[in-house]
């Protein structure tokens, strides 16, 4: 098969696991390759995507070659992979916008240092560059927040006629008239907000259905999250949130038998621990009643390697996209999007998000 071509956008922990991946898998065998949703997608296997263009702001990274820009600070991710091949990939110069919290610029821990020795490209030489390069399917890694960043991109990508995978909570895939515009010129868009392979919210969706299907009243419930990665650093502002929140907790609510009231679920980052780097810990705590209005409570503390834990998803989303290409289907992926995104246009249960997904892949063009 010919390799699928991928530009990235934000060059930080979730691109470096996602390109350490890559290479990682190239020469697994299907039996020896742990962690994968999926081997093979539509004749497509991990080592057949290839990265052609990213874009960053950070000094550290603007100018240097791809392969040593995924280790420059200030990612903090763990390195699984630390002999891959020399990039050719020069990562370029991307627009600022809101992809930078104020708070970022001046932070001793994981800083932020915007690049001023070249100048913000205009969208016209973005989507040029894109086409020359021959990318296929553009990756929206900006940090959570980057409300216009991130529609800036989604534009170009509709420009350039680029697959889009919006793996941040910024509504585009899930926003009707987004969706209906890539649609209108018949290219797939994933979104939005990725979920972990096993992470906190998919692990409290399952725990959710858990209690709706064994006859469990769930009264109450909070998802706590701590790190120390720049994501985390970065929600610090709170202003940068609502859409973070909202993603999280319409993916918990969506799988309950009746929503609760507001002051009955918290489900959100919580706090930035520098020391934990890219760990990400997790509390769960359900309050229901059992058989007899007896009541009784559960408590989960999970801990991630929180980048390589949507890497994998990715890598999936990626291959859904290119086979969307490949089919001539536009517009939102419905089952990608329910399978591997918190909140996308539609949300189904996990179930049937899985079928869903295997059907998509299974299905081929006549």
């Amino acid at each position: 098969m010919p390799n699928i071509k991928i530009a990235i956008v934000g060059v930080g922990n979730c691109a470096s696991a996602l390109t350490q991946g890559l290479h990682y898998y190239k020469d697994k065998s299907p039996e020896k390759a742990i962690g994968l949703m999926h081997w093979e997608i539509g004749g497509y296997h991990p080592h057949d995507i290839e990265v052609v263009a990213a874009y960053d702001i950070d000094q550290r990274k603007v100018g240097k070659k791809l392969s040593e820009a995924i280790f420059a600070k200030p990612n903090c991710t763990t390195t699984f992979c630390p002999n891959l091949p020399e990039s050719n990939v020069i990562v370029q110069m991307g627009r600022v916008m809101d992809g930078i919290s104020e708070h970022m610029r001046d932070f001793d821990t994981h800083r932020t240092f915007v690049q001023s020795d070249h100048p913000e490209p205009e969208a016209r030489t973005i989507i040029e560059r894109l086409k020359e390069c021959g990318a296929q399917v553009l990756l929206n890694y900006l940090p959570v927040g980057s409300e216009l960043a991130s529609r800036f991109y989604a534009e170009c990508a509709l420009e350039a006629g680029l697959a889009f995978i919006n793996n941040i909570p910024v509504f585009i895939a899930s926003d009707p008239r987004w969706a209906s515009r890539f649609a209108e010129k018949g290219i797939p868009v994933i979104g939005d907000d990725i979920k972990s392979q096993l992470g906190a919210t998919i692990t409290h969706r399952v725990l959710t259905d858990l209690f709706k299907k064994r006859g469990v009243k769930l009264e109450r419930t909070y998802q706590l999250n701590t790190g120390g990665n720049t994501d985390f650093l970065n929600m610090l502002n709170r202003n940068r949130l609502s859409s973070k929140k909202k993603s999280k907790t319409e993916a918990v609510q969506s799988v309950m038998a009746h929503p609760l009231d507001s002051d009955n679920i918290h489900i959100g980052p919580s706090d930035y621990v520098p020391w934990q780097n890219d760990n990400k810990v997790c509390f769960i705590r359900m309050e229901g009643r059992l058989f007899g209005d007896v009541p009784m409570n559960l408590e989960l503390r999970l801990s991630v390697e929180d980048s390589p834990n949507s890497a994998g998803v990715a890598i999936d989303a990626i291959r859904c996209a290119k086979l969307a290409l490949d089919r001539g289907v536009g517009g939102a992926l419905e089952g990608p999007s329910a399978y591997f995104c918190k909140h996308p246009p539609k949300q189904f249960d996990d179930d049937e998000a899985y079928h869903m997904i295997e059907e998509f892949v299974k299905t081929r063009v006549v």
